[in-house]
């Protein structure tokens, strides 16, 4: 028998978090006991689990080694930061002047947090995760990392159950619809760590539009975000959950989405993807009732020397059950993504119906994108398909335009606008669609 030595993990490989780190943020945060108790549990699952590697079938094409956790593992703390600091195209109502409640955090910190009286006379709750864990524990403590997110998924996600510093929470009463949408701003204007949460609980019956927007100022050190979403739709409800990041090029990401939807419940879920230096995000849908519909719909743009690795996963845990799943994406100069697709039903789950698809845009020679779409049924009566496809801008209609008197770089724009078009329409918020357009344009004409 040959002994193998493992060398231990340095400062720089894996977090130096301490239990005495939880306790002085649940005192902090004058937390009930029983979270207090639930993140000590998750913080023994931590210590006992691994550092993934690439021998882990999730992680074998990814490489998060140059994250050094000296640097950005540290606890980002707040100033005395304003909601001024936040720029202003994510601070606007979503639509026309008025939202249903808007809630920002810079650096984990609360900074401004509202709710329109439509809402609260219908006893939706918005407000943030940790006033919501004291005064509305009975809807929280069912839900928080206990149906979608859970802390034994892997080293990451017991790590933000045991120290996630901040949160929203939404809860929709049973047959209550918000008619306003309700805005969520996460942003970071100083290096280090943040874990932030979002919950969402829409009963049965009842309907909710959410908007999620990621963003950080430009930073010389490196800075780590460790997040988890959980979505519960129950049956008869609707949900359309949109989640835009667009951190600075020194933000690594790992983040842990995933939402449960009910009998003949439906979720319009739009995820866009645009910053970072390194992401690595694990996005799942679990149908658990008859009739269960989703639609997720993703984009995402990388550029320099940007990863994105984006593994989705959609469950069919129930009969009659229906997903589709698109995303595009693009990649240009050295950047690399990565997107792996499952598509999985249980035993006698039948008359399902699931498609996928993931259509990659590639932009320069050294650019790298894989797609790895999946299936794995175990029922014979259902529909499910799956597809790939890699292109580059057709020289034809840039051409074209061209001829009309468009410069090159402006004509290249607009074709790879039409490309992600379908996906912008989804957006429910014509301001959110022009960020998003304003995005793309900084990225293709390389000014970012």
């Amino acid at each position: 028998m040959v002994a193998v030595t493992r060398r231990r993990p340095t400062a720089s490989d894996a977090p130096s978090y301490s239990r005495a780190d939880i306790e002085a943020l649940s005192d902090k945060l004058k937390e009930p006991t029983w979270l207090r108790e639930s993140r000590l549990a998750a913080w023994e699952l931590y210590e006992e689990l691994p550092m993934p590697d690439r021998t882990l079938e999730e992680w074998r094409r990814t490489d998060y080694r140059s994250l050094r956790w000296d640097e950005a593992g540290r606890i980002s703390a707040g100033r005395d930061s304003r909601l001024a600091a936040i720029p202003a195209a994510n601070r606007e109502p979503l639509a026309g002047e008025e939202q249903g409640g808007f809630l920002a955090f810079i650096n984990g910190e609360v900074v401004h947090s509202e709710t329109a009286d439509t809402l609260t006379r219908q006893g939706i709750v918005f407000t943030d995760l940790s006033t919501a864990c004291r005064l509305h524990e009975d809807l929280v403590r069912p839900n928080l990392m206990t149906r979608a997110v859970k802390p034994g998924e892997g080293k990451f996600a017991a790590l933000h159950a045991a120290l996630w510093t901040h949160g929203a929470f939404v809860y929709v009463p049973r047959g209550t619809t918000a008619e306003l949408p309700i805005h969520i701003v996460m942003y970071n204007d100083l290096p280090g760590a943040t874990l932030g949460h979002v919950l969402v609980v829409v009963e049965d019956g009842a309907q909710a539009t959410v908007l999620v927007d990621y963003l950080s100022a430009q930073a010389q050190s490196q800075s780590v975000y460790v997040g988890a979403t959980e979505l519960m739709v129950g049956s008869g409800a609707n949900l359309r959950y949109v989640s835009l990041q667009d951190w600075d090029r020194q933000m690594f990401e790992i983040s842990y989405q995933r939402a449960r939807v009910g009998r003949d419940a439906a979720l319009d879920w739009v995820i866009g993807t645009m910053g970072s230096r390194f992401v690595k995000s694990f996005i799942e849908v679990e149908l658990d009732g008859t009739g269960a519909n989703a639609q997720v719909s993703g984009m995402f743009f990388a550029d320099k020397a940007q990863f994105f690795d984006l593994d989705t996963q959609q469950n069919h845990n129930a009969p009659l059950t229906t997903s589709n799943l698109l995303f595009k994406g693009a990649a240009k100069d050295t950047a690399r993504s990565l997107w792996q697709g499952m598509i999985k039903s249980l035993p006698d789950m039948q008359k399902i119906d699931g498609f996928q698809a993931c259509r990659n845009l590639v932009l320069s020679d050294e650019a790298r994108m894989d797609a790895i779409p999946g299936l794995e049924i175990e029922a014979d009566d259902v529909r499910c398909t799956h597809a790939a496809t890699f292109g580059t801008l057709e020289e034809q209609p840039v051409f074209y335009l061209m001829s009309r008197g468009i410069p090159r770089d402006q004509a290249e724009l607009m074709v790879a606008e039409g490309f992600f078009e379908e996906l912008l329409e989804r957006i429910p918020f014509e301001r959110v669609q022009a960020r998003l357009r304003a995005s793309l344009e900084a990225k293709i004409i390389g000014s970012r």
